[in-house]
C-alpha cells in the first residue's frame, strides 16, 4: 500500500525533462528513486554543497555524485561560493540565504539545460511544519495554505510530488529497497527554527494531522475566494473596492496590485490594507507606493497607476 501511494504520487507528474534537487538526505534520495521508476521523465540531478560542515558537506556532494553515476543521471555539482556571487542581494537570514541560493542554482541549470522545472522532495512533514511556522508569525489564510505541489518561482517551474506523503513513509522506503542515505548532523541543531518546530512536532502526531488539516481548510478557502472575487482593468473604482465583503476585497485588491505590476513575493498584508484604505477613505492620501516599484494614485473615484510615480513635482520658485 505504501508503494502505491508513492507511486502514484509521482506518476502525477507530467512527461518531460525536470532537474531533481537531491541534498542526499532521505527524502531527496528517496524522490529520486521512485522518479527513475518513471520512463516518461528525463531526470538530472542537482547539488549545491553549502560549504557548512567541512568534510561531511564534502562527503554529501561525493554521494550524490556516485549514486547519480550508479543510476545513469546526468549531474551538477556546485559550491556555495560558485553560486554566491550570482545573488545581488541575499537575504541576511541563513535559511533564507541558502534556499534562496539552491533555487538560483535550480534555475541556472533549468535554463542552461532547457528542462521543464526542478523536483523538490518537500512532503507532508514540511508541510505542517512550514504552516506552524507561518501561523507563528501571524500569517493570515492564504500564508497557511503552504506549500504549492505546483508553483512558479519567477520564471522558475517548481514541483513537489510528495506533499501528501509522511517523512516515514519515505524513510520506509529506502529500507524495504536498501537504499542508503545521508544524515545532516545540522537537522539536529537547535541553531534553525525550523528544526525546533521539527522536533516540537515529532512528539505531537496529532498536531501535524491537525496543521495538515487546516493548511487543506486554507487552501480550498484561497481557491474559493480566486473564483469569485471580481476582477478589475486598467483602474479600479474605489466604491465597488469599498463595499465587497472583506475576504473579496482582499483577494480583489492583491489580484490588482500583482496585474499591475506588483511583485507577488513581496505584497504584504499591510500593503493590501494600504491600497483598501485608499479605496474606502477619501480623506487617506490619494498617493502611495506599493511592492514592485509601483505607484497608485486615486482620483475622482478611480485607483489607477501613475506613471509619473507618488511623489508631487517639486514646487518651481518663480524668478
Amino acid at each position: 500500500m505504501c508503494d502505491r501511494r508513492l507511486s502514484d504520487a509521482v506518476q502525477s507528474l507530467p512527461p518531460g525533462a525536470y532537474a531533481v534537487g537531491v541534498s542526499g538526505g532521505a527524502d531527496s534520495v528517496a524522490l529520486l528513486s521512485l522518479l527513475r521508476r518513471c520512463p516518461d521523465l528525463q531526470l538530472h540531478v542537482v547539488h549545491l554543497d553549502h560549504q557548512t560542515r567541512g568534510e561531511e558537506s564534502t562527503a554529501d556532494a561525493r554521494f550524490v555524485a556516485e549514486l547519480a553515476t550508479k543510476w545513469n543521471l546526468p549531474a551538477t555539482l556546485a559550491l556555495r561560493q560558485q553560486i554566491e556571487p550570482l545573488l545581488p542581494d541575499p537575504p541576511s537570514n541563513l535559511s533564507a540565504r541558502f534556499r534562496a541560493l539552491r533555487m538560483k542554482l535550480f534555475a541556472q541549470v533549468v535554463a542552461e539545460r532547457n528542462l521543464s522545472g526542478v523536483i523538490l522532495a518537500h512532503h507532508a512533514d514540511d508541510q505542517a511544519e512550514t504552516v506552524l511556522h507561518r501561523l507563528l508569525r501571524g500569517s493570515g489564510y492564504e500564508g497557511l495554505c503552504g506549500m504549492s505541489p505546483a508553483a512558479r518561482l519567477g520564471s522558475l517551474r517548481v514541483l513537489r510530488p510528495l506533499l501528501g506523503i509522511r517523512r516515514a513513509e519515505l524513510r520506509a522506503w529506502l529500507t524495504s529497497t536498501d537504499q542508503p542515505w545521508r544524515e545532516d548532523s545540522s537537522n539536529f541543531s537547535d541553531k534553525y527554527l525550523r528544526n525546533r518546530l521539527r522536533a516540537f512536532l515529532l512528539d505531537r502526531p496529532q498536531l501535524t494531522a491537525d496543521l495538515l488539516t487546516l493548511c487543506s481548510a486554507c487552501r480550498a478557502l484561497r481557491d474559493w475566494a480566486r473564483a469569485n472575487a471580481p476582477r478589475f482593468g486598467e483602474t479600479l473604482p474605489a466604491d465597488q473596492l469599498a463595499n465587497l465583503p472583506p475576504l473579496l476585497a482582499r483577494q480583489a485588491a492583491g489580484a490588482w496590485l500583482i496585474s499591475r505590476g506588483a511583485s507577488a513575493q513581496a505584497l504584504t498584508p499591510k500593503s493590501v490594507d494600504r491600497l483598501l484604505a485608499m479605496a474606502a477613505d477619501a480623506a487617506s492620501p490619494s498617493r502611495a507606493d506599493f511592492p514592485g516599484a509601483l505607484h497608485i494614485r486615486r482620483r475622482r473615484g478611480l485607483l489607477f497607476v501613475d506613471p509619473d510615480g507618488c511623489n508631487p513635482p517639486p514646487t518651481q520658485t518663480r524668478s
